[in-house]
């Protein structure tokens, strides 16, 4: 798959997308066991949060997963050609309506992964015409290829934040 062009993302993405190095498929695949093995060894901070009012790991990889549902639900909007625009969404709002203090780490973990497998069928299953449509949503446009890309450029940004902030 192709790179995404500057202009078929807003700038605010492009903290994601430039993270993103190579073939964006194996990436996406291989964060799969990257990603869940990386988490399963920081069980002990699971409930660790690096100053107050900052998330704890559980909430940090909750908040990951709940981006990768709403990516992919707009995704999926846009690769079949959706035309009205997608509402934002306030992701602190969101973990702090969700429960993720109350689950262990290595389930959280095992939902991303399960939900990366089911998402990687549906990556796999774009036409490149599919992939070159774009969707409004937030009130700014986004290609199908450059939500792919930043969502394998979401887990290599936050896997950098807990290294540097949590550990």
């Amino acid at each position: 798959m192709n790179r995404p062009q500057i202009q078929e993302y807003p700038e605010a993405f492009s903290n994601y997308i430039n993270l993103v190095e190579g073939d964006v498929m194996e990436l996406l695949t291989n964060q799969i066991s990257d990603f869940t093995n990386f988490l399963n060894n920081l069980v002990e901070k699971a409930d660790y949060a690096y100053a107050p009012g900052k998330w704890t790991i559980k909430e940090l990889v909750g908040h990951m997963i709940d981006t990768e549902r709403i990516m992919i639900y707009r995704l999926t909007c846009f690769a079949r050609n959706e035309k009205a625009p997608l509402p934002g969404f306030d992701e602190d709002h969101y973990v702090a309506n969700a429960n993720f203090s109350a689950r262990s780490l290595f389930s959280l973990s095992e939902e991303f992964a399960q939900l990366r497998k089911s998402n990687l069928f549906l990556f796999d299953s774009l036409s490149e015409e599919e992939l070159n449509r774009v969707g409004t949503a937030s009130g700014k446009s986004i290609s199908v290829r450059a939500m792919v890309h930043m969502l394998a450029g979401h887990v290599i940004h936050h896997t950098k934040i807990i290294k540097e902030r949590y550990l």
